[in-house]
């Protein structure tokens, strides 16, 4: 309801001001200008964030403070805090960092927005910087129309850049020429009323136009032609960095949990940061004369005051929260709680497909490969528990005979049911979130998702496979006929080595350990082939096992061959690079089983 009426009291007002004044009107297209700009910029950034960024992402989030250093950096050279916020939640919907992680990148982010008042007031207020805009709106336009993602997202950065550049010059314009007719330097005052009544303005601009930075060009711009005091334009600077967290949270509130926390923290911090600032006023403008002496800048360059302001303020708030992050991540978390989890508790959801994931390729395909491991974690215990075997003694080191005999009681589980709680609804979403993905796109990046489409599709049919042969396993498991036992404990104790080899691959790193377990399951796969190694020839011969007997064992063993090649398709897929020379391994590769003990024995020796 309040957005409906907020938009169109805003275009009303808007109008009305374009009616009375044609400055006021030139000084709105400015700060359009500028906005369209950033949308461009942050266009042209997204273009190259297919892999590099995501990786460097990765590697600089270990610690806090390469959190902190990413986001100062990521926000300096891309000028928007927005982009680094969107960037955060994609990394944190897909599970690649903590939310601990992404409260340090969106504190460095803070930080790195203070040198776009840096740019502005040292440089693009000294200079004629439209000579530079048309240039480049020219070459980046041509750029754009280009079929290279790379070209068109250099000619996006372009593009914005100029759209930037032009709007800083025609905000700076229009002040000058509005001062003739309006002086808003003196509606201002000083003291502790026009303190909080300044910051409010600076809050509500924020909030109007959907970016901090925006405001901050407006206030420098307005500030260099003496038309708001240099107190005021400090109370606005700190208006505009609470306002950026209203627009974090309008954001967040079509998002999932994820995003709401990471609003969260972005509001706690900047509102703290922002009453630090309204209590310290004095010494932090103190603060700025001081290191603004220290630096050369003049007494009366209000700009570029402005900017160290807006520097020391938020450092501050960075060194205060800093120490608080493990304690602000257990109350996000405790406070803001995934409510759809909690209410389908019989039902396991995927843990990682959302929609914030969307906004980049790369993230979107590490969130998919990160739930087909939840699904076959999933899998692997219906399976475990399928064969009437248990799981912590599959992953432990128990020789396989024993893992066979140590087994649950007679009574088979419901694997039907398990499958509809534990894998069907999740393999859809896969599949659903799959679709929505790939249309953003390159051709490689779909064969690749084509590949983990397979992967599950492998998992899904190895449940089936396991609901199958479970029926047989539970009837000849005290069989009188101690033949026909004997075969079926055979294919327990071969899948629950398989079982075994695969959890092992899933905790790897060493492709040559990869490529070794991988090769000693496809040895040990053709084992199921009965009627290929005579064993099923030798028991009918022998009057070993009845025609009924035979024909079970047959089409069993042919499921428990379905669900070994199933697995290692799966593993082949999911578990190694997707960079990686050993993928999809061929049959030409395989190693033999005594050169896969001799190789596993040298590498423990």
């Amino acid at each position: 309801m309040l957005r409906r009426i907020f938009l169109p009291s805003i275009l009303i007002v808007l109008g009305y001001g374009f009616w009375i004044s044609p400055d006021f009107k030139e000084i709105s297209a400015g700060v359009a200008i500028f906005l369209f700009g950033m949308i461009s910029l942050e266009e042209g950034f997204k273009a190259f964030s297919g892999g590099t960024l995501e990786k460097i992402l990765q590697k600089s989030t270990d610690k806090l403070y390469k959190s902190i250093g990413f986001g100062v950096l990521a926000t300096t050279i891309m000028q928007s805090s927005s982009l680094v916020s969107v960037l955060t939640i994609s990394f944190l919907g897909a599970g690649l960092i903590g939310l601990a992680q992404g409260i340090g990148i969106i504190f460095g982010a803070n930080i790195g927005t203070t040198t776009g008042a840096w740019l502005v007031a040292g440089f693009g207020l000294k200079v004629k910087i439209s000579a530079y805009a048309m240039p480049m709106l020219v070459f980046g336009v041509i750029l754009i129309f280009q079929k290279a993602r790379s070209l068109k997202g250099i000619g996006y950065i372009l593009a914005g850049l100029g759209f930037l550049f032009l709007g800083i010059h025609y905000m700076k314009d229009g002040f000058e020429a509005f001062k003739s007719t309006i002086d808003l330097a003196s509606f201002g005052g000083t003291g502790l009323k026009y303190l909080f009544i300044f910051t409010g303005i600076g809050i509500f601009a924020t909030v109007v136009m959907q970016s901090s930075h925006a405001t901050l060009v407006l206030i420098i711009t307005a500030l260099s032609v003496g038309q708001i005091s240099y107190e005021n334009a400090l109370a606005l600077a700190i208006g505009a960095n609470v306002g950026t967290t209203i627009t974090a949270i309008i954001g967040a509130m079509s998002s999932n949990i994820i995003g709401k926390r990471l609003a969260g923290a972005h509001l706690i911090f900047n509102v703290t940061t922002g009453l630090i600032a309204i209590i310290f006023m004095s010494q932090i403008m103190y603060s700025v004369d001081f290191v603004s002496n220290a630096v050369g800048i003049a007494s009366d360059d209000y700009t570029l005051k402005l900017a160290v302001f807006h520097t020391i303020f938020n450092v501050i708030g960075v060194a205060v929260m800093v120490p608080f992050i493990g304690k602000l991540v257990v109350f996000l978390e405790s406070t803001l709680k995934d409510k759809h989890a909690e209410e389908t508790t019989s039902f396991d959801t995927v843990q990682y497909l959302n929609e914030s994931v969307l906004e980049l390729p790369a993230t979107a395909m590490a969130a998919i490969v990160r739930e087909t491991k939840h699904l076959y974690t999933n899998a692997f215990e219906i399976i475990t528990h399928g064969l009437n075997l248990k799981r912590t003694n599959i992953i432990s080191d128990m020789p396989l005979e024993e893992v066979v005999t140590d087994s649950y009681s007679k009574s088979s589980i419901d694997i039907d049911d398990f499958y509809k709680h534990r894998i069907k609804g999740i393999y859809g979403e896969i599949i659903d979130f799959s679709t929505k993905a790939q249309s953003q796109m390159a051709p490689e990046d779909i064969e690749e998702l084509y590949k983990i489409k397979l992967a599950n599709r492998d998992i899904v049919e190895a449940v089936k496979d396991t609901q199958h042969l479970q029926k047989n396993l539970i009837k000849y498991d005290n069989n009188s006929n101690e033949h026909i036992k004997e075969q079926y404990n055979s294919i327990k104790i071969g899948l629950a080595e398989l079982l075994r080899n695969i959890d092992l691959i899933s905790k790897m790193t060493e492709e040559d350990e990869i490529i070794i377990l991988l090769s000693k399951a496809k040895v040990h796969m053709q084992r199921y082939d009965i009627l290929a190694n005579g064993t099923l020839d030798n028991l009918i011969r022998n009057n070993l096992v009845t025609n009924e007997m035979a024909t079970s064992l047959m089409n069993d063993s042919t499921y428990a061959y379905n669900i070994s090649k199933n697995f290692i398709a799966m593993a082949e897929i999911i578990f190694i690079d997707a960079s990686s020379d050993i993928k999809n391994i061929g049959e030409d590769m395989v190693i033999s089983d005594e050169d896969v003990d001799l190789i596993l024995k040298e590498k423990d020796d």
